[in-house]
């Protein structure tokens, strides 16, 4: 099974080879698995796309290729060739995940009138919990001491983030586009409805 490694989109991947008793004449080769591009050759990096290159350290026996600005394209298999007899290969699984954001339920929630209302953000693959997730009801913002009142929101952080927006006694007003937006992420939204019922 090939060892993965992940990535985060518009962030900088670092894959890492151990070459045990590498002499000078062996060079050590990363190539990319779908088109079997040579991508860096000793300490040179033979691709023009600059966002690659090696990293060795004299006497070490890591070679590590470092990508810079990961895109979605860059997932695939990386392989670290020693120019030995025969050739020894060590493949690398690259996965590059995107950051998203959902409402749970969305796209049209409803409740019914009087009762509790409970919606649920989460960000998913963010590579580290946002600054502030910030709610909007029709693009106003919604906090503590909102004059609606009974307004409290919840956050758990942790490899996935949660925010949930939970408000008291709904009622007609509360109808509407509610918008969870993750400090320095696209936001999701999502419609509430009001039943009376």
């Amino acid at each position: 099974m090939v060892p993965a490694q992940t990535a985060y989109l518009g962030k900088t991947a670092t894959l890492t080879c151990i070459v045990h008793a590498a002499k000078s004449d062996k060079s050590v080769t990363w190539l990319r698995g779908r088109d079997l591009r040579i991508l860096t050759v000793g300490r040179y990096t033979y691709t023009t796309d600059l966002r690659f290159e090696v990293l060795h350290q004299e006497a070490s026996s890591e070679w590590t290729l470092r990508i810079k600005s990961v895109q979605l394209r860059d997932q695939g298999n990386y392989e670290c060739q020693i120019t030995t007899k025969p050739i020894r290969t060590y493949t690398v699984f690259l996965k590059v995940v995107k950051p998203w954001v959902e409402v749970l339920g969305a796209p049209d929630i409803y409740v019914n009138r009087a009762s509790m209302i409970n919606l649920t953000c989460v960000v998913h693959h963010a590579p580290y919990p946002p600054e502030a997730i910030i709610w909007y009801h029709d693009n106003k913002s919604i906090g503590y001491t909102s004059p609606r009142g009974g307004v409290s929101v919840v956050e758990e952080r942790a490899e996935t983030t949660t925010s949930v927006l939970l408000m008291q006694n709904a009622r007609p007003s509360d109808t509407g586009t509610f918008t969870c937006h993750p400090h320095g992420m696209t936001p999701a939204t999502a419609k509430l409805h009001v039943l009376n019922g």
